[in-house]
């Protein structure tokens, strides 16, 4: 299992490289790497136990793969050939399957690392890749988004190194368990790069811009996995040290609050969809120990929803109110919003009753309004007019079927959430949703500010967020 294990994470590095040798096998070289991911995932959840390796004593890497790994990887590897099979037609370069093979790869080895320096180094490669597929089309716009994108990453990542560098004086070793005990500045400046990286709360105020503007596949890339990268390690951190149980729930629940704010209001479909997944990643950590499967939920419908939101005619709500759109396109929408909103039957219903009822009693009246904030979000997919005619590339039709059809057959990860309650706990949420969004939020006009996500407020964020850190780290 060791040698399978070291195999996977170099796998797609070594076909990210080989693919420039055999230009003309680049899509088959990349969707086998990632279909390898997918079946090693699979395998996780078959095995009996986690496999912790330290391939390098106190100084070198330290990989821990079990179910909550497994989570993460079925999640990148879906998305991956889901992204792969949508460009399959399409006109894109060797460049873009060599780079998403190598995000793919960089994203694995993330969500594998269980020490803090190997996990700077993955997450700094995941960082390079995402870069270049979102400045991948060359234009001004794109690559100013990208710079904006890495210039944010990369500062947030220095806070981190030294943090790391602090656990480590302290313990003589980068594992996570190394928080424990170490000073409390090290906590603050690891936990304030995790919280950049992976969009979280307003530490996450990049997002919107960077997931809306970036190509469609990229930004299902971007919302689907790229951004739990730096979700799993704040969940393992939250797991064996339970001091930081409570922190981790805290941005959690601000997060959730703050994306579900901005999203019921928002009329653009992609930044709609961008500001959903900052509240969506809240929903992650409000209950870290059940976050791996709300992890996989998300990245499939968010993933489906992005790919299915770039065949629109438009991106403004209020002119595809007006105009009818393609059925079909219709029915994916539909799909992905009641998954996110937790209807029965699939994988969002298990995830968000697992969820809830794993919160902490201060946490659930807060959650269930959100729940509810979710549906208004995703009710304006819903009342959509349907039955347009418009033409949609076969690539299309493979790859979201492939993601719908996950939502439905992960669905049975967890059953015994089939409960009457709740059933009908779901559908009420669904339903007061839908019906404050008729009655309300449809004829709304309220427009929020944007001027928290320019550029020069998003360090003062991180100096903020870094003070609050450090106060939580001292009480």
């Amino acid at each position: 299992m060791t040698s399978i294990t070291i195999g996977w994470i170099a796998l797609p590095f070594f076909l990210g490289f080989v693919i420039y040798l055999f230009p003309k096998l680049d899509k088959f070289l990349a969707l086998f790497g990632a279909v390898v991911s997918t079946g090693y995932a699979l395998q996780l959840f078959v095995g009996n136990s986690p496999l912790k390796l330290k391939l390098l004593d106190n100084f070198g890497v330290i990989l821990v793969v079990d179910q909550l790994t497994g989570y993460f990887v079925l999640t990148n590897a879906l998305v991956t050939v889901a992204v792969l099979l949508y460009c399959w037609r399409s006109d894109k370069t060797t460049f873009f399957y060599a780079q998403t093979i190598i995000l793919h790869g960089s994203v694995n080895a993330a969500f594998a690392c269980s020490d803090f320096m190997s996990l700077y180094v993955a997450l700094e490669v995941s960082g390079i890749a995402a870069f270049l597929l979102i400045a991948y089309p060359r234009t001004d716009r794109s690559i100013w988004v990208g710079l904006r994108y890495l210039f944010v990453s990369n500062t947030a990542m220095l806070f981190y190194l030294v943090g790391a560098v602090l656990v480590y004086k302290t313990h003589h070793s980068f594992d996570f368990v190394g928080l424990r005990g170490a000073p409390p500045e090290a906590f603050a400046l690891i936990f304030l790069g995790l919280l950049v990286k992976g969009g979280i709360f307003v530490s996450g105020l990049w997002l919107p811009l960077t997931h809306s503007e970036s190509e469609t596949p990229v930004s299902a890339l971007l919302s689907g996995i790229v951004v739990k990268t730096g979700v799993l390690p704040l969940l393992r951190c939250a797991l064996v040290v339970n001091e930081i149980d409570p922190i981790v729930r805290i941005f959690g629940v601000c997060a959730t609050v703050l994306g579900v704010s901005y999203a019921v209001f928002e009329k653009d479909t992609k930044r709609m969809l961008a500001l959903s997944t900052i509240s969506q990643l809240g929903w992650i950590l409000a209950a870290p120990l059940v976050g791996g499967f709300y992890a996989l939920a998300h990245g499939l419908a968010k993933a489906a929803l992005f790919l299915t939101a770039g065949s629109l005619p438009s991106r403004n709500i209020d002119e595809l109110q007006k105009k009818p759109i393609n059925t079909g396109i219709w029915i994916a929408l539909v799909a992905g919003s009641l998954s996110i909103s937790g209807t029965p039957l699939l994988v969002g219903f298990g995830a968000k009753m697992l969820t809830i009822k794993n919160l902490l009693p201060w946490q659930v009246i807060i959650m269930n309004v959100a729940a509810v904030g979710t549906a208004i979000t995703y009710s304006r997919f819903l009342f959509l007019p349907r039955g347009g005619q418009q033409d949609l590339k076969t690539g299309f039709w493979v790859s979201v079927l492939l993601l719908l059809g996950a939502l439905v057959a992960t669905n049975t990860f967890y059953y015994e959430t089939y409960t009457i309650v709740n059933i009908v706990k779901a559908l009420a949420i669904l339903g007061i949703g839908a019906l404050a969004y008729i009655l309300i939020f449809k004829r709304s006009t309220l427009k929020l500010p944007r001027v928290l996500e320019e550029f020069e407020h998003l360090v003062g964020f991180m100096s903020l967020i870094l003070i609050a850190l450090f106060w939580m780290a001292f009480t």
